[in-house]
């Protein structure tokens, strides 16, 4: 994630630093050369835009509800039943620890964990 981060701000400081040398070099003949690209842009995002409101994310169109069965109700029900029974007691786990039959020598330990 931080190298997709580092390669977007050195873009964008390198078109930022060809404007500039631009505008030093042809004053505002530059932006002449800047219209085409500043309308494809914003052609892309209009476009981008309007596909994202079209599926129903922000836009105000009401969607269609989903019913779930009685089921999945069931299974929902029985899950947060569970989850908030005893959120503050321990678990109770099927397992036991069995000690082993050599011993234990405490020479053989390491005296740093």
């Amino acid at each position: 994630m931080i190298k997709h981060a580092l390669i977007f701000w050195i873009t964008v400081s390198l078109a930022v630093l060809g404007l500039v040398t631009q505008f030093m070099l042809i004053g505002f003949r530059a932006l002449t050369s800047l219209i085409i690209p500043l309308l494809l842009l914003g052609i892309v995002f209009y476009a981008y835009r309007s596909a994202k409101l079209g599926n129903g994310q922000g836009s105000g169109k009401s969607k269609t509800k989903v019913i779930p069965s009685q089921k999945t109700m069931a299974k929902v029900a029985g899950l947060r039943k569970t989850q908030s029974a005893a959120p503050g007691k321990r678990k109770t786990y099927p397992f036991q620890v069995i000690e082993g039959s050599k011993g234990k020598n405490d020479e053989q330990l390491p005296k740093y964990h």
